[in-house]
């Protein structure tokens, strides 16, 4: 158990480096007598690799004693939208890893994380962003996807 342990703890030290959100607000939707309220919290992160795309996220994060103490699990719904915000240099997308995870957040203590993957469409020169909320033993196949079209003329 130990041994498990320390290696799973030695691969998420080697991941590569996701971007971090900023939290642009919340809105509570469900009242708590002891603890906070649960709320829907809208998240903003810069695509690391590609600057000028930012992408907004949308979940659900559980409040009352657990999730004042880190150990509720929030549901696995979650919206992604993403919006071109400034230039983007178009030799930056031809190396571009597809699928590439760019973005993670927790939801739960241990085994439960909602992820932002992105996808290059060269056809159609095109990112394509994906969130959903994957789980060690089960996910779920709740998704949400937004699409930056890029122009290539600058």
């Amino acid at each position: 158990m130990r041994r498990t342990l320390l290696m799973l703890l030695l691969s998420l030290s080697s991941l590569p480096t996701l971007a971090r959100a900023d939290e642009i607000g919340s809105v509570g939707y469900q009242f708590k007598w002891l603890g906070p309220n649960d709320k829907i919290v809208v998240e903003a992160f810069d695509d690391p690799d590609i600057p000028g795309v930012t992408c907004y996220v949308s979940h659900a994060r559980t409040g009352g004693i657990k999730g004042a103490i880190g150990l509720a699990e929030d549901p696995g719904e979650a919206s992604i939208a993403c919006r071109q915000v400034s230039p983007v240099d178009a030799a930056k997308l031809t190396n571009l890893r597809s699928p590439h995870q760019v973005f993670t957040s927790r939801a739960s203590l241990i085994f439960k994380t909602t992820q932002v993957t992105r996808f290059w469409d060269a056809k159609r020169k095109a990112l394509v962003y994906l969130v959903y909320t994957d789980r060690i033993i089960e996910g779920s196949p709740r998704n949400s996807i937004s699409v930056v079209p890029v122009g290539l003329t600058q």
